[in-house]
């Protein structure tokens, strides 16, 4: 019996987890770490709905933290056996779970002082600096492409999800009952026509899937827009002498960003604006994908022939350390600051947030999904008022959303998919890593296309694959 279990991206947009089993080998699907309410997240990331040493095997979609940053809980409870990915995915990690790690320490470092004084409860990190390198030693990375066996009766290979670099598809195959039945997962889904990766694989013939719904219900406007909107936000703040404040991923965001004012810089579209990248993780992320050029489409590879590095400019300056982020805090004049996380949550963004929100010259610039819950969120959905580290500011300065850079695909290009992947033997569609809202609205337009084998699982839901 081949069985599945939601336990995580359920109905939501965070900490993607799932739980195929068949005879008893238990083979988890991402083990993302869940963001949102502080209590209620580090709950869910530390108490496993299972034991985490009788999991059989792990495979890593990409290396999104929502996708791979509870990996050093796993593995610090018990679980010791491979997680597979692919190899541009091993190298993301290696510095994005330590880095989660530092972040949590840090964060719960400066909480801790107010609530030590309170006499409240003390917060904790999930894991260590050193759980998280020592989880890395399990990590066995594949090529797209790849043939490799759980057991005798699973085998699995991953394709192009182009999503963020290394980004898969993973397809499994298990034996049952003299047949094979094939399951597609998705992971996050990316989009056509995007700058710097190459385009996204599609599945064909498959018996299940299982697919992302983030923007089920949206269809996302020409990545041109986003060039332009860019260059008339960098412009009309240049001239009021303001800041651009832009929370951003520290994969993929971060470089299609610099890329993107880079690109407007050398075209004479924005002036001689100092941009600061203040996020050592994006620093060294960034390098990660000059490593692997092999993932870049033919466009951004000439643009590499003619301009040498596609992310850095003579306008860049890199922040490494906090008394050089600090120091960002006392710069007076026009500038645009880089900084993670890319949902507010966490890291060096809140302090550029704390010192900046209230003026009414700066601006706010939201370039990725906002889960519900979050700080992000909240600033998109225009509230006045916000907390960040405890304390309450005026949101005086301008927020603006550009949602054209997002790396999900859009409805159009999730229909798209899902035609492709669509025939007699596709038995189920399972719609994962949206809110209900926009699953909704995209299974309302699959039936419309004639497609009704569609369910949007809710969290813990198990169903049985035959």
């Amino acid at each position: 019996m081949i069985k599945i279990k939601f336990l995580g991206a359920a109905r939501e947009v965070t900490g993607s987890m799932h739980l195929l089993e068949k005879d008893g080998f238990k083979l988890l699907l991402d083990c993302g770490m869940q963001q949102g309410k502080r209590k209620e997240s580090f709950e869910r990331n530390r108490d496993f709905p299972f034991n985490p040493e009788e999991i059989n095997s792990v495979i890593i979609s990409h290396a999104h933290i929502d996708h791979s940053g509870n990996i050093p809980t796993l593995t610090s409870k018990g679980y010791n056996n491979k997680i597979y990915t692919t190899y541009v995915t091993r190298d993301l990690c290696e510095y994005m779970l330590p880095d989660s790690a530092y972040v949590q320490i840090k964060d719960v470092e400066y909480i801790n002082k107010k609530r030590e004084k309170q006499g409240k409860v003390l917060f904790e990190p999930l894991y260590t600096i050193e759980q998280a390198k020592e989880s890395i030693k399990y990590f066995v990375p594949k090529n797209l492409g790849e043939h490799f066996f759980l057991n005798e009766d699973i085998e699995v290979f991953f394709l192009n999800a182009g999503h963020i670099l290394g980004s898969a598809l993973t397809v499994i195959k298990i034996k049952e009952n003299g047949k094979k039945i094939k399951i597609g997962f998705t992971g996050d889904l990316g989009r056509r026509n995007l700058p710097i990766l190459k385009e996204p694989d599609f599945f064909l013939n498959i018996d299940y899937l299982i697919i992302e719904s983030t923007y089920g219900g949206r269809t996302h406007g020409d990545i041109n827009n986003a060039f332009l909107r860019l260059e008339k936000l960098i412009n009309t703040t240049y001239k009021n002498g303001g800041k651009i404040i832009v929370p951003v991923f520290a994969v993929e965001r971060s470089q299609e960003i610099l890329y993107a004012l880079n690109k407007l810089y050398i075209e004479k579209k924005i002036p001689p604006i100092t941009i600061f990248l203040d996020s050592p993780l994006a620093i060294n992320i960034t390098e990660v994908f000059m490593k692997h050029n092999e993932c870049f489409d033919s466009e951004t590879l000439k643009y590499i022939v003619n301009h040498q590095n596609p992310f850095y400019s003579e306008l860049v300056k890199i922040t490494s350390d906090v008394e050089e982020s600090k120091k960002i805090n006392d710069f007076d004049k026009p500038c645009i600051i880089l900084s993670a996380t890319g949902m507010c949550e966490a890291g060096r963004i809140l302090h550029h947030l704390k010192n900046n929100i209230e003026n009414s010259k700066n601006i706010i610039l939201i370039v990725g999904f906002q889960a519900q819950n979050t700080l992000g969120r909240r600033l998109v959905e225009g509230e006045k008022k916000v907390k960040i580290f405890g304390e309450q500011y005026s949101v005086n300065a301008k927020i603006e959303v550009i949602n054209e850079f997002s790396a999900h695909a859009g409805q159009n290009e999730l229909i798209n998919f899902i035609k492709k992947a669509n025939s007699e033997k596709l038995k189920k569609i399972f719609l994962v890593h949206g809110e209900v809202s926009e699953q909704e609205k995209l299974i309302e337009v699959l039936k419309n296309e004639g497609i009704t084998n569609v369910c949007n699982p809710e969290l813990f839901a198990e169903y049985e694959l035959v």
